[in-house]
């Protein structure tokens, strides 16, 4: 038997797995269904394309379906703004660094299911997030990137603050973070 390992993730991020779960078996699966039944009642299925596309269809609605339950199966439901070490980088940790020209980069270290790049939402497995692990304001870590070896110095750690996080899930807006800032710049 193949186990499966632990797929932390936020609650945001946990929420937004069961919307579309509940999307694709509610509404999608069922509208589907109603199309590929129409469509087989109007007999030669071998050139009738809604029944192809709607069995088709049908499949990949499946098929993420499956995924999106086994992943939730695995999911380890982390809530940031309960961490009580805040001063290093932990799961949900947002993150900024700085490479050796100075370049700043702020990350926010997510579940591998919910993480956007261009959102700087990085996946707990990425290199950067396994490098940050556990490093505290003023610690410079290296990292292998595809481009090579990279080195950023951590200059702030920050969670969402618990009640910031809990309105922010309830749909209002959260911009409040408890943080740790950098005292003072380590010279390169």
């Amino acid at each position: 038997m193949v186990t499966e390992r632990i797929n932390p993730i936020t609650p945001v991020g946990f929420a937004a797995m069961q919307a579309e779960y509940h999307q694709l078996m509610s509404i999608d699966r069922p509208a589907i269904v109603d199309v590929v039944s129409w469509a087989a009642g109007n007999g030669d299925r071998s050139e009738n394309g809604d029944y192809i596309y709607g069995r088709q269809k049908l499949r990949d609605i499946d098929r993420r379906a499956g995924f999106l339950a086994r992943r939730m199966k695995a999911a380890q439901v982390i809530d940031p703004s309960a961490q009580e070490n805040r001063a290093r980088i932990w799961f949900g940790a947002t993150v900024t660094i700085a490479d050796p020209d100075d370049n700043e980069r702020v990350l926010t270290l997510t579940g591998d299911d919910e993480s956007n790049a261009s959102a700087g939402q990085i996946g707990w497995s990425s290199p950067i997030a396994r490098a940050l692990r556990g490093a505290a304001v003023g610690d410079v870590k290296r990292v292998q990137l595809p481009s090579g070896e990279v080195e950023y110095e951590v200059l702030r750690v920050s969670y969402p603050n618990a009640a910031l996080a809990s309105a922010s899930s309830s749909g209002s807006a959260s911009t409040g973070f408890i943080s740790t800032p950098a005292s003072s710049r380590s010279a390169k």
